[in-house]
């Protein structure tokens, strides 16, 4: 079954989606400017303008509409009845343009993202090998000088080892996060100079071909602190718990608490403020979510991220993640770079 017919049969009413990448994923079109309506029994109608029509019209399942610019203005105009709509990705000021024509608009949350959270074998395969790359170019890292390095001129090198081992780009800015630095989950690349005997926390990912990859490991630039050490072991503790032990059938807040019972065990809970993990596909963060707030159960098909972490301001921190996917006996991992402390000069 396709996607769109998968989706078809699980919407009462037409949809109307204005997320380009969850119509991207329903019918592999790409534009900044398109819109999917999709009605149960209906052949779906793809929307866009003159500039990405020539593509459109090699899209295979759908009726290929060639519109104004303003997409939204015109179905407005020419839509009538009940509409659901995307209540994400569609901005207030839009919402208004789209109701101008007197349709009655229905929120809808959730619904492709949904489809999109389980990934079949051809995504698994795509997002590994994006890993993959992404790890060669992490390994050809680790032979470069830290030492006497400033976080910014190592993060501008995984960048260009990112692109030189295949990636199309860096999945996001790649963190680079050197000594008392480390204490800031989401640390921004500084002028600061990497010093010896301390920890650096590498957090970095590629998209190839659409889909994402995510890895964090953190390093050592010599003998450490009996502090630092210990947290590093802590914290790696804690992951490989998690890995061992994440379920399908597990609640985002069970599959958390894994790796939150090890740190907090050990004194440092205060310091783990974040979730344990999140999807990983199309976007970089997607459903569903392991944290002590999430509503999701994880399912066979879910690519996550396990990456518990230890913050310690004004001394350092670590985090160490790993890529999986939930199979029905556990977790697959995605990312294979050694876990145990890796020194670098």
């Amino acid at each position: 079954m396709t996607r769109l017919a998968t989706l078809q049969e699980r919407i009462d009413g037409p949809l109307l989606i204005t997320n380009l990448i969850n119509i991207r994923y329903l019918t592999g079109f790409e534009a900044s400017n398109a819109a999917l309506l999709v009605a149960p029994g209906e052949t779906p109608k793809l929307y866009t303008d003159f500039r990405y029509i020539e593509v459109a019209r090699a899209t295979l399942g759908v009726e290929v509409v060639l519109s104004k610019r303003s997409l939204l203005s015109e179905l407005a105009a020419t839509l009538k009845g009940t509409l659901g709509f995307e209540a994400a990705a569609l901005p207030y000021a839009q919402y208004e343009v789209l109701g101008s024509g007197g349709l009655a608009l229905k929120p809808t949350k959730g619904i492709v993202e949904g489809l999109r959270a389980i990934k079949d074998e051809s995504e698994i395969a795509a997002i590994r090998h994006t890993a993959i790359a992404a790890e060669r170019a992490f390994e050809a890292l680790t032979a470069d000088t830290f030492v006497g390095a400033s976080e910014k001129e190592v993060a501008w090198r995984l960048h260009q080892l990112l692109h030189a081992h295949g990636a199309d780009n860096p999945a996001f800015e790649s963190i680079i996060a050197g000594g008392t630095n480390g204490s800031k989950p989401h640390a921004t690349p500084s002028d600061d100079i990497i010093p010896a005997r301390t920890l650096v926390t590498v957090d970095w990912g590629a998209v190839i071909g659409g889909y994402f990859s995510d890895c964090t490991r953190t390093l050592a630039t010599g003998d450490l602190s009996d502090e630092l050490r210990r947290i590093y072991d802590v914290c790696l503790e804690a992951q490989v718990a998690a890995c061992a032990g994440i379920r399908p059938g597990m609640t985002g807040v069970e599959a958390d608490q894994i790796a939150r019972a090890v740190i907090e065990e050990a004194g440092y809970g205060e310091h783990f403020g974040h979730g344990l993990g999140h999807g990983v596909g199309l976007e970089i963060h997607e459903a569903p979510r392991l944290s002590p707030e999430s509503t999701d159960t994880l399912e066979v098909g879910h690519v996550v991220t396990i990456e518990p972490g230890i913050y310690l301001p004004g001394v350092g921190g670590v985090r160490i993640e790993d890529l999986a996917v939930v199979r029905a006996d556990g977790l697959e991992l995605l990312t294979s770079f050694p876990k145990e402390l890796v020194t670098v000069s």
